[in-house]
């Protein structure tokens, strides 16, 4: 092991080289203990089936913009509700919806003549399909209109347009756990017109250009990656994030005709680099900076903090934002990945041929072939005394742990551009796929060509801080738990 190299001679590093299989054999992996892995209870990697809420939130002090984080399939999210209405869906449920976001950012990002590739057969509708993009996992609950209705809505960072359903409905609305927003009941609700510069802002947020009612109302068009899709009213009210934060003149949209795969939620909340996206929106009150932690189970929860504190700069490694190439995304540099004290030997510039995007919605990173392939051998390597087991869903490198109750396994940190080393939990090294069967939990691209992926997997219980206006990516340890 790497430690071992600094304390002892060569001649005594022959000797343990030649044993320590045996050694290990005989003692079992409880018994060991390094700097360079984790020792953890296999029971630790399962949700709990009622929400462990905690009272205060580990390294980041509470403050008035600091929203809770709930799983969308979580109990947290689904207290008080039928529980079969909003059940967790299957691994290969979730990571097939997980896949058609992947594939969706892909086609979103590709060059321009591969660009409109992603399937837009699936649903009818009037215009041309634009954010395709597949909603994410994590939920937040907001106030909209006056007086203000709570809603809960998903968090993206890959998502630009904040939308809501709304009555009456015109066309359709998906059942959701919170009462529909009503318009005409929020002295503080109007519509966009289509002849103002608002409207034709849509073009950037979601990719299609707006439509025109009758009367000169502007409308809005999204569709995601699983054809799930929204249409209403371009529109703008008062969103409350608590009792003192209160944004005025909120443009958001307000959607008549809404389906798709987005649980009990009422809709999403975007958090890209575009003028419409909440960031942008509330760049007076809190400067283009917030930052957030996802907890490691679905059973606990995180938080959503807007603008700057010195909370948020507590044990923070930053790195800078690469060129958005005209997106919405945020774009990071990966120099190297880290494996129980092994830096792989990947070359930089497997990484930089298509680069990587940071993104809440994503759940499992993807990683260029290249690279996945050292680091799922490298990772076999180090798990060899554990029995494989076959792939589970886009999981390739699975254990069968059925004879185990604790689980060692190797250190992984990731090292971005600006040396901003971050290791990771040990909930975003290995996921389980049931009770007995883990996997590491990361996927390979299709192509070296893709842009990589850091999904929200590998972000667990970091604190992740987006300083917008000064182009950095920070995270830091213990953000929650």
């Amino acid at each position: 092991m790497a430690t071992l190299t600094m304390k002892f001679s060569p001649l005594l590093l022959i000797f343990l080289s030649c044993f320590s299989n045996q050694i290990y054999a005989l003692e079992g992996p409880e018994s060991v203990s390094d700097t360079h892995f984790h020792t953890v209870q296999l029971s630790s990697f399962l949700p709990a089936s009622a929400c462990t809420d905690p009272p205060t939130t580990k390294g980041h002090n509470k403050r008035e913009s600091t929203i809770k984080v709930f799983h969308r399939h979580g109990p947290c999210f689904r207290q008080g509700q039928d529980k079969n209405a909003t059940a967790m869906p299957s691994l290969s449920e979730l990571f097939s919806h997980d896949q058609l976001r992947v594939d969706s950012i892909h086609a979103r990002l590709a060059p321009k003549s591969n660009a409109n590739k992603v399937d837009e057969s699936k649903v009818n509708l009037p215009v041309k399909s634009g954010r395709t993009l597949s909603s994410g996992n994590y939920v937040v609950t907001i106030g909209l209109g006056t007086p203000a209705r709570t809603l809960s809505l998903i968090f993206d960072t890959g998502s630009d347009l904040t939308w809501t359903q709304c009555q009456p409905c015109i066309r359709s609305c998906y059942k959701q756990q919170d009462p529909i927003f009503n318009p005409s009941t929020s002295s503080s609700y109007s519509n966009i017109s289509c002849n103002s510069a608002q409207c034709s802002q849509l073009v950037s947020a979601t990719g299609n250009n707006p439509g025109c009612l009758s009367g000169s109302t502007c409308l809005y068009l999204i569709q995601y990656g699983d054809s799930s899709f929204t249409i209403g009213y371009f529109s703008k009210d008062e969103l409350t994030l608590s009792a003192t934060d209160v944004i005025p003149n909120f443009l958001f949209g307000c959607g008549q005709n809404n389906e798709g795969l987005f649980g009990l939620t009422a809709g999403i909340i975007g958090l890209g680099r575009d003028p419409l996206s909440l960031v942008s929106q509330t760049a007076q009150q809190y400067g283009k900076y917030f930052s957030y932690c996802l907890p490691s189970l679905s059973s606990s929860t995180g938080y959503l903090s807007l603008g700057k504190s010195t909370a948020s700069l507590k044990n923070v490694n930053f790195t800078p934002f690469v060129s958005s190439q005209g997106t919405s995304f945020y774009f990071i540099d990966i120099i190297a990945i880290t494996i129980g004290g092994q830096r792989l030997a990947i070359n930089q510039s497997v990484f930089k041929t298509a680069g990587t995007i940071i993104d809440s919605g994503t759940v499992i990173t993807r990683l260029p072939p290249g690279a996945y392939s050292v680091m799922s051998s490298v990772f076999k390597q180090l798990m060899a005394r554990y029995p494989s087991a076959p792939a589970a869903s886009i999981l390739d490198t699975c254990f069968d742990l059925s004879n185990f109750t604790t689980v060692t396994f190797p250190k992984i940190a990731f090292t971005f551009g600006g040396n901003a080393e971050v290791g990771l939990a040990p909930s975003g090294i290995l996921i389980a796929a049931n009770s007995t069967i883990f996997c590491l939990a990361f996927a390979a691209n299709k192509a070296a060509t893709d842009v990589g992926i850091f999904g929200n997997t590998q972000q667990k219980t970091l604190n992740v801080v987006y300083d917008v206006a000064g182009g950095n990516l920070g995270f830091g340890t213990a953000g929650c738990s």
